[in-house]
């Protein structure tokens, strides 16, 4: 009986193995379904998708012959499911010739889960760009562009900085290289400048000078300061980018810093490069400018336009005076959603923030009654030669959204209405959810990865995983024979459990993270092997198989917990300073190390107990 005691295993702890295996089990399964080849369609931006054109597209696709797996439906799009590429491509080419520019149809890839398993969230893990294919671009951010706005607040600045101090000046001109330079009109007020505006403005370096006669002060932003305003915009167009290609589904971008000014975004999954550019160049924003009550809009169209106002256009080509002044912008917008408003169209609720709203709120309390107008902005890049060489200009394009009547003074929390549909109030909450680019962006480099070269790499890895699997199981059952057998059984639930998890995390599998599958299924053995040798010595030295069994699992497990922590530690360290690839490989090998430690010797131990735990003189086998 002593010796029966000596390899107690709670029932508790069998039972949380058996709870553990079943869910691993279910959350791991969704991978082995695998996905379909599809094809999306959406309305641009005031185009919906009825039911009429869902049945349209499914007799289309029936006349020309092509096979549909499955197809679904909502108010927002179609997607339509196929077996193979060649009959996703088919199906695209048709489908964009009959609906034409007025919608959005797109390749996409739909994970092939039944519905029982995705109603527990069981679903597949995401693959990155190298093996489902996608698109790359590298873009370039116009931080010069913005350096220059800044540049003109700071005319602006200083003049009210030396217009408080009362200090005399001729002139405040812009330099090149973001530099300014301020006349004075005697040696006094050089000085009394100097000293007043480098207190003021610490990023500006200040060098008197005199030149024929003439005072002046050279305001330089130094080096460090540009620096930092150049980060900060590229930091800041990152942002930007990340929340507008998460806000419109694509599964896990990566967008990252390249150099000095340029921008890599990877978007797996997504095959329809006009698609992805749409999205990444769709640099809107919105505007806020008072009606001009005062003039007529006929008048201004003859040419006789007043002085500090503009005509604008609806996109049905209907005029609209405006005044010029910008009252808010959209970068003060904080928060967006669309709603129905109390007159039963649709609307959009804005939550604002920022120095602008104060103001914003004084002008629409100063003006109840008369109207306000919210203009679209976007800004697109073009190419033209200029002098025999190609060059990106950016293209500003204005629209009306709509005007309508001061009713009360506006504040942080306000309503946009007057939305021709509920199609349009999503794509603008979307829009300023995201937020405005501070900068103008353009495509410098473009490349599409194919879902064959990905299905090439993900066989390849497949391949790498079975055969290092195999050739680990050969060894433990020649070398270990039922101990071996046992270790080969945790060896391939540890492969289920890792990516039942990378599974449930919403994790991207890249080929750097098959790298580490790879490798733990090499290390996940280690734990196994110490314990197994030591029990093996333990036998040699005359103990008792139970006692054996016992002081294998006890006196390794210092050993096996030293060699893991160690590992641990490198790849908590890649995590924290790698990025991308590395990234990838060290989060595998930290999930794989867990799990095979749980595995490796909860679960052998388990199993250990269960055949040999009421045979108390047995002879184990456990090889020589």
């Amino acid at each position: 009986m002593q010796n029966r005691q000596t390899n107690p295993f709670p029932s508790w702890k069998l039972f949380f193995i058996i709870v553990a295996i079943v869910l691993a089990t279910l959350y791991a399964l969704p991978n082995l379904y695998g996905e379909d080849p599809a094809v999306q369609v959406t309305g641009a931006r005031d185009t919906e998708v009825t039911a009429s054109i869902y049945a349209g597209i499914k007799q289309l696709l029936s006349l020309q012959q092509i096979k549909i797996k499955d197809s679904r439906f909502n108010q927002q799009a179609v997607q339509i499911r196929f077996r193979s590429t060649d009959e996703q491509m088919q199906a695209r080419d048709a489908i964009k010739k009959k609906l034409g520019d007025r919608f959005i149809v797109a390749l996409n890839i739909a994970p092939a889960t039944p519905a029982w398993l995705r109603r527990i969230n069981a679903l597949p893990m995401r693959l990155g760009l190298d093996l489902r294919g996608g698109v790359h671009f590298l873009l370039s951010v116009d931080v010069d562009s913005v350096l220059k706005r800044r540049q003109q607040g700071l005319v602006k600045a200083v003049t009210d900085a030396l217009r408080k101090e009362k200090i005399r000046y001729k002139q405040i001109k812009q330099l090149p290289h973001h530099n300014l330079l301020v006349q004075l009109r005697n040696e006094h007020d050089l000085a009394a400048a100097e000293h007043k505006l480098r207190y003021q403005f610490p990023d500006l370096q200040f060098n008197k000078r005199l030149f024929e006669g003439s005072y002046y002060l050279d305001a330089n932003m130094t080096e460090d300061a540009l620096h930092q305003a150049g980060r900060q915009i590229v930091e800041q167009t990152m942002s930007v980018l990340r929340n507008r290609v998460n806000e419109l589904g694509i599964a896990e971008p990566i967008v990252q810093q390249q150099g000095k000014d340029r921008i890599a975004v990877d978007l797996p999954g997504v095959q329809d490069s006009a698609q992805a550019k749409q999205i990444l160049g769709s640099t809107a924003t919105i505007e806020f400018h008072l009606a001009d009550e005062d003039h007529d809009v006929r008048s201004a169209l003859a040419g006789d336009v007043p002085f500090g106002s503009r005509v604008y256009y609806f996109e049905n080509e209907m005029p609209v005076l405006l005044k010029n002044q910008t009252v808010l912008e959209g970068s003060s917008i904080t928060s967006a959603m669309s709603a129905i408003g109390q007159d039963g169209r649709p609307s959009v609720n804005i939550t604002a923030s920022g120095s602008g709203v104060s103001y914003f709120s004084k002008l629409t309390g100063e003006n109840i009654g008369k109207r306000l107008a919210i203009v679209f902005v976007e800004t697109k890049p073009k190419l033209q030669f200029v002098n025999g060489k190609e060059v990106t200009v950016f293209k500003r394009s204005e629209h009306v959204i709509s005007v309508a009547t001061i009713q009360v003074r506006l504040g942080h929390n306000f309503q946009i209405t007057g939305i021709s549909s509920t199609k349009e109030a999503n794509n603008l909450a979307l829009l300023l959810r995201a937020g405005a680019l501070p900068a103008n962006i353009s495509i410098v480099e473009e490349s599409t990865v194919g879902p064959s070269l990905g299905k090439d790499n993900i066989a390849k890895g497949i391949i790498s995983i079975q055969v290092g699997f195999l050739l680990v199981v050969v060894f433990m059952l020649l070398y270990y024979r039922l101990f071996g057998f046992i270790a080969n059984l945790a060896l391939g639930l540890n492969l289920i459990f890792l990516v039942a998890v990378l599974s449930l995390l919403g994790a991207t599998l890249t080929l750097p993270g098959i790298a580490g599958i790879v490798l733990t299924v090499g290390m996940a053995v280690d734990a196994n092997v110490l314990i197994f040798e030591r029990i093996r010595e333990e036998l040699r030295n005359g103990m008792s198989p139970q006692a054996s069994i016992h002081a294998g699992y006890e006196k390794a497990f210092t050993t096996i917990v030293d060699a893991n922590v160690t590992t641990l530690i490198v790849a908590f360290v890649l995590v924290a300073v790698g990025t991308g690839a590395v990234k990838g490989f060290a989060v595998t090998l930290i999930i794989g190390l867990f799990t095979s430690m749980f595995t490796a010797i909860t679960f052998t131990r388990a199993m250990v107990q269960l055949i040999y735990g009421n045979k108390i003189n047995a002879k184990l086998s456990i090889g020589v």
